[in-house]
């Protein structure tokens, strides 16, 4: 079997050797990646243009939508380059430059989620320190500081994973470089040093799950104490996107790293790698815009 250390491609996923079928999926691809061109820009220009999205919420919502075109441009076109050139393989420092890239927006992007939940319990619970707590300084710092913590956990995985010894062929049962799979092909315990960074990385995610978690008790609590119905419903609609977001993203995330291998098949693998990789770029923006009237009449004004 090749070594690593003469491994100069990876073959990934082919989802199917029809030529028809590949074409399909090209085309299912493409418009997915369209979706989340023309939604996440559309929302990136119109809080930039906007002066009335000029807020810390408006402001992360923008930061998401960065993230989100980044993460599906590193894996969906290449994938639909394999498909219209009826090929396999992707380089060996392609592969390492979209595991590194994938893992920083990612988890840039949890983090970011994180933030955005003490926004919404701010901007809830404790209102009238609103501009004194997320001021335009404070937000720039966690922005800033969600990006550098996905900056950090990528380098460390990127290479605790290009480290190990790779001795079990090279052919990826996925569309895009993904750590579990490229465990799979590693020699016998050598694996164990980046299964302890992601423990490392999980136990991280856990804490940001449970803030949260803890937030949004809060925030729910705070909820049902307001005397007016209208203002429970704009509460509501301020956090049910984001709540959403999280729950898409948290639930397909979990499943797809800690799942128990007597679960693990390549077309459940498939299946949920598009769920936690494609879908939740190409759906945040109509979650976020379905009902936030501000970012409607923004969208409104910038279309016409």
């Amino acid at each position: 079997m090749p070594n690593s250390s003469f491994l100069n491609e990876f073959l990934l996923l082919a989802f199917t050797g029809t030529r028809e079928l590949q074409l399909l999926h090209f085309s299912l691809f493409l418009g997915i990646y369209l979706a989340a061109l023309l939604g996440n820009g559309l929302i990136i220009t119109a809080v930039a243009c906007d002066h009335r999205l000029h807020t810390p919420m408006y402001f992360f919502l923008l930061n998401l939508s960065l993230l989100d075109l980044g993460t599906i441009s590193t894996t969906v076109p290449k994938s639909m380059a394999n498909f219209l050139s009826n090929t396999r393989a992707i380089s060996y420092l392609g592969c390492a430059a979209q595991l590194f890239l994938f893992v920083f927006l990612l988890s840039a992007e949890y983090s970011l989620l994180t933030v955005m939940a003490y926004d919404r319990f701010v901007a809830i619970c404790r209102p009238l320190h609103y501009g004194t707590l997320l001021g335009s300084r404070a937000c720039v710092k966690m922005a800033a500081a969600a990006w550098a913590s996905g900056f950090l956990n990528a380098l460390l995985h990127t290479g605790s994973t290009f480290s190990i010894p790779l001795c079990q062929g090279n052919a990826l049962h996925q569309f895009f470089c993904e750590i579990p799979q490229i465990l799979k092909l590693s020699c016998s315990d050598s694996y164990l040093r980046e299964l302890g960074v992601l423990l490392v990385s999980v136990s991280l995610g856990i804490g940001c799950f449970i803030f949260i978690v803890v937030s949004y008790v809060h925030i729910f609590t705070a909820v049902l104490r307001i005397p007016s119905e209208q203002g429970r419903h704009k509460a509501l609609s301020m956090c049910l996107p984001h709540l959403a977001v999280v729950s898409l993203f948290v639930s397909t995330l979990t499943f797809s790293y800690l799942k128990p291998p007597s679960f693990s098949s390549p077309a459940l693998d498939l299946v949920v790698a598009v769920l936690y990789s494609v879908v939740p770029p190409a759906v945040n923006p109509l979650i976020y815009s379905m009902r936030n009237k501000d970012l409607k009449d923004a969208l409104r004004k910038l279309i016409q």
